[in-house]
């Protein structure tokens, strides 16, 4: 099972993913965790990564592929695995097929967590007080400006995914329970 996990900040994906994990002896691949890893095992697409990084540069798209083929070429990965933090944006989806397609192998579900945003803002102050503040994102404002990059950026990236027929939408509103119903509906289906 190849998962991608898409929704705004704050919808849930993180909580649902750790479940799918757990439930499907699946990995979850994010993307902040392979680029660190790369770095530290020094292979040449880390060193790449390393370069770009330590300049204060965003990771460009082709790394960043490198990076996930890298990652899902090792043997945990080949029961399935679930994409956190990518793809971001269409060129990165469209770039992320291209790869499947080289192994032969393509996503078996695009599951949309949709929330309703005004109350993002309540779930978030929540997760803070419950963490402690333990996440420097965790904040009102903070909350606003990701809102923002994601509906520019990561929203088209569902409409991609909606043509091409791999997209199915859940409500994120309900409880984690509740949520997670939806989504083992959803990956039954498919």
């Amino acid at each position: 099972m190849r998962l991608v996990l898409l929704g705004p900040p704050g919808a849930g994906k993180g909580t649902q993913a750790e479940r799918l994990v757990r439930e499907h002896g699946i990995v979850q691949l994010s993307t902040g965790d392979m680029l660190r890893a790369a770095v530290a095992a020094g292979t040449e697409v880390g060193r790449r990564a390393k370069t770009v990084m330590d300049r204060g540069d965003l990771v460009p798209d082709d790394v960043m592929i490198d990076i996930i083929a890298e990652r899902i070429d090792r043997p945990d990965a080949a029961r399935g695995f679930i994409l956190d933090g990518f793809p971001r944006t269409v060129p990165q989806a469209e770039a992320l097929d291209r790869l499947l397609a080289t192994r032969g192998i393509a996503l078996d579900r695009v599951i949309e967590i949709t929330v309703d945003e005004g109350m993002l803002k309540d779930r978030i102050e929540n997760r803070a007080r419950q963490t402690g503040g333990a996440r420097a994102d965790d904040t009102v404002a903070t909350l606003h400006n990701r809102i923002a990059v994601y509906r520019k950026q990561t929203a088209p990236v569902a409409d991609y995914y909606r043509g091409r027929g791999t997209l199915s939408a859940v409500d994120g509103m309900g409880s984690i329970e509740t949520v997670s119903a939806a989504i083992a509906k959803v990956l039954k289906r498919a």
